[in-house]
């Protein structure tokens, strides 16, 4: 009978394992990937290893092991199910250049099985192995130590590479063929021919061992790497609900907390079976995946709107969606965050060490959201309802980059409301739409580089004052307060904006006010060159959609604005006079227009 390990168990059993077998125990990376630029986030053990996979001398040796935190977005849509995640935590071991299949094999083998450790039984296992395709032959080296160990050829399950072949993890790198473990759970075949990989449940995939023999090149061809290596992950969560025997990873003592916090704010509505439980297994899931992003120790990922950062925003967006249709209240993201972080800190320090960062960021995020969130979804239910009076059923991909672009929705949220309904969205018309979108921007862009009426110091002071304006907007009315465009002549500002709505007369009293309070202030107004990424980093508006050049100029006033811009500006915001809105008005759909003076004080 398996041993019912805790997941504190489980990390200790499997490092004491291979440490016996030679394994130096090294410390799991960062999320963020460093050796490996084509990927977002360490969605696997091996990306922190990849230049010793390629050849390069470890300072540890050639047998190693621990255990990586990563993250893998891409069966999102998977998770809600029994063992699916965004964030996991995976036990590895490592050869480089020393041992091979047959080592790798019965290591597996016996860690599983042998009552010492695991202790599962042997009957319950099944594998599978390469099948071989036009350019690799078949594994029968592997398929030939499993049968060896006692594995029938009834349980040897020969697939092709959509099913074992592993990598690389970016666009290039080690990758090749590999075997993978699956535990029977007992449950009835759903039809003949069932078996591992099929996801009713009834074979759930514990290990995997990766035999790294090839190096896929830029070009997309296979080429053998210098030394044969090999590669293992073992998934904690799942690992430990087969240990104990439950049907469902968020039933494990790594969920139990967050989900039983879950029902409480959802008075229960978690718990209704079908959509209410996979919701909550979603919100538990992104909140959890968010936490430890926002507090990994690399830090830098913020919610955005490109690259890690947009991936960042999507978990916590889409929780904040499945959180809302279970009825729970708005702030939830502060003590699920608090959960986690009291269920993981013992062994993460980094999210105690973090809190601050992680609550703050999450809370933020939800708060930009809620703010936009009531609005496009009152849009996307308006244009459904129209599109379905008409016997329509995809939405026009300007209508869903309308709401992408004015209420801050993401395509796929977009994309999950319409299925619900029984549409589909025209992603190529959208996609279409995004690109002119950049080309207006790269247009705007240049009105900031040199495209002003002219150098004298009122329009240099006019262009100081729309990055004033552009940060009171967004403070007043939500991050979705975007510039759209900018026009100024040597008597006034005129700048576009997204936002959906007219502004009251108390919003533009605010901004004004705002404005003047920074004038008053008397900000030095600086300027850095640095690249992107680092202007990224730092937080500094810009219109990231547009193209830069490696360098780029970011311009700050004081503690209150950053902005990527051409310039030129005032060298403090004390310059500037008296900034009087004369007129707030429409541009386009949800797009709206300031026009405003710098008076003399």
């Amino acid at each position: 009978m398996a041993r019912a390990l805790s997941a504190d168990e489980l990390r200790t059993l499997y490092l004491s394992f291979f440490k016996s077998k030679g394994h130096a125990v090294i410390s799991g990376s960062s999320l963020i990937p460093e050796n490996d630029p084509t990927v977002l986030f360490t969605t696997a053990g091996m990306h922190p290893l990849v230049p010793y996979l390629l050849g390069e001398p470890h300072p540890a040796g050639r047998r190693l092991a621990d255990v990586q935190k990563c993250v893998r977005t891409g069966d999102i849509e998977a998770v809600g199910d029994t063992t699916h995640l965004t964030f996991f935590e995976m036990l590895g071991n490592w050869s480089l250049g020393d041992y091979f299949k047959e080592d790798a094999i019965r290591w597996s083998y016996e860690f599983l099985t042998s009552p010492e450790w695991l202790g599962f039984d042997p009957a319950c296992l099944s594998v599978t192995v390469f099948q071989g395709d036009a350019e690799v032959a078949p594994d029968d080296e592997a398929a030939r130590v499993w049968k060896s160990l006692g594995i029938p050829d009834s349980r040897i399950h020969r697939l092709p590479r959509e099913d074992n072949w592993w990598g690389p993890a970016g666009l290039t790198g080690p990758c090749g063929p590999d075997t993978e473990m699956f535990i029977d759970t007992g449950k009835p075949a759903c039809k003949a021919g069932c078996r591992p990989g099929c996801r009713c449940g009834k074979f759930i995939e514990i290990w995997n061992d990766v035999f790294m023999q090839y190096n896929k090149k830029a070009d997309g061809t296979y080429e053998p790497l210098r030394q044969s290596n090999v590669d293992t992950g073992m998934g904690v969560e799942r690992t430990i609900a087969m240990l104990q025997g439950l049907p469902s990873v968020f039933e494990t003592e790594l969920f139990a907390s967050l989900m039983a916090q879950i029902r409480a704010l959802s008075n229960g509505a978690s718990d209704k079976p079908g959509e209410g439980v996979r919701a909550a297994r979603i919100v538990a899931d992104h909140i959890r995946s968010s936490v430890f992003i926002l507090g990994d120790p690399k830090g830098g990922v913020k919610p955005g709107n490109i690259g890690a950062n947009y991936v960042l925003r999507r978990l916590i967006r889409r929780s904040v969606r499945y959180a809302k249709m279970l009825g729970i209240p708005g702030g939830y993201t502060k003590p699920l965050a608090e959960t986690v972080i009291a269920t993981y800190g013992h062994f993460y320090a980094e999210l105690e060490l973090h809190r601050d960062r992680i609550i703050g960021e999450l809370t933020a995020e939800e708060e930009r959201f809620e703010r936009t969130l009531a609005d496009g979804q009152k849009e996307l239910t308006k244009l459904i309802q129209v599109l379905k009076e008409h016997g329509q059923t995809v939405v026009p991909g300007r209508k869903a980059f309308t709401l992408y672009d004015t209420y801050g929705f993401p395509l796929e949220f977009t994309e999950e409301w319409c299925s619900e309904n029984g549409l589909t969205v025209d992603r190529a018309g959208f996609e279409e739409a995004f690109r002119k979108h950049q080309e207006l921007s790269k247009q705007g862009d240049k009105s900031f580089k040199g495209g002003l009426a002219d150098n004298t110091g009122a329009t240099t002071n006019l262009h100081t004052a729309t990055h004033l304006l552009h940060k009171a907007l967004q403070m007043v009315l939500g991050s979705h307060a975007q510039q759209k465009g900018s026009n100024i002549t040597p008597e006034r500002l005129r700048f576009d904006f997204t936002h959906p709505d007219k502004m009251t007369p108390e919003q533009v009293a605010e901004v004004e006010r705002i404005v003047n309070e920074q004038i008053g202030r008397d900000l030095p107004v600086t300027c850095e060159v640095m690249t992107l990424d680092q202007a990224k980093e730092q937080g500094a508006m810009a219109l990231f959609s547009a193209k830069y050049g490696e360098q780029i100029k970011v311009f700050t006033a004081g503690d209150f604005s950053k902005e990527v811009c051409g310039g030129p500006h005032a060298a403090r915001t004390g310059e500037l006079g008296r900034f009087k809105i004369q007129k707030e008005e429409s541009s386009s759909a949800g797009v709206r227009r300031i026009r405003a003076v710098l008076e003399k004080p």
